[in-house]
């Protein structure tokens, strides 16, 4: 294991201990030596993600695309990141190049039914959930935004009343 690598190992072991601010170091430690080494990118966004610093941490997603443009995790990252800031067009973009890089990524799939279902395009969002289903059937997170969004497209058709005909 080499010096970058056993950084990002300790990094790690912080993170999951939910020390994010002493995994931060690390990283900027490792980044110093390795300015584009991915795996440092990606999890730097992720500690800084977990902190609720979403702009640093778009700012670390989109180095890391940038490095790699076809790596999936940094496309869903940087989508969720987007997504969590309100920008949910953008966020589609991210996950419509992750789907287009793997297109049996379920979370793809589903995270774009969520930015769907937030702009209000529930019919969407339900295929999408669908499709991430169809994928992979325990996906939790999946299943249970499908039963939302099938739930408000019930409830909204038993609602609805045509027009008379006066």
């Amino acid at each position: 294991m080499n010096d970058v690598e056993k950084i990002l190992n300790d990094a790690a072991l912080l993170c999951e201990d939910g020390k994010f601010r002493k995994a931060i170091l690390l990283y900027n430690s490792a980044l110093r030596k390795q300015p584009d080494n991915l795996d440092a990118l990606i999890d730097k966004g992720v500690a800084l993600q977990n902190l609720g610093r979403l702009k640093q941490a778009l700012k670390y997603y989109q180095k890391a695309v940038d490095v790699a443009p076809q790596n999936v995790t940094a496309l869903l990252n940087k989508g969720s990141v987007l997504h969590s800031l309100g920008q949910f067009q953008d966020a589609i973009e991210c996950y419509d190049q992750a789907i287009f890089v793997d297109k049996k990524c379920a979370m793809a799939f589903a995270y774009k039914g969520l930015s769907l279902g937030e702009q209000g395009l529930v019919k969407e969002a339900l295929k999408h959930f669908k499709k991430a289903l169809a994928i992979d059937s325990s996906y939790d997170m999946a299943k249970i935004s499908k039963e939302i969004a099938q739930k408000i497209l019930d409830d909204k058709n038993e609602n609805y009343e045509p027009a008379s005909k006066n």
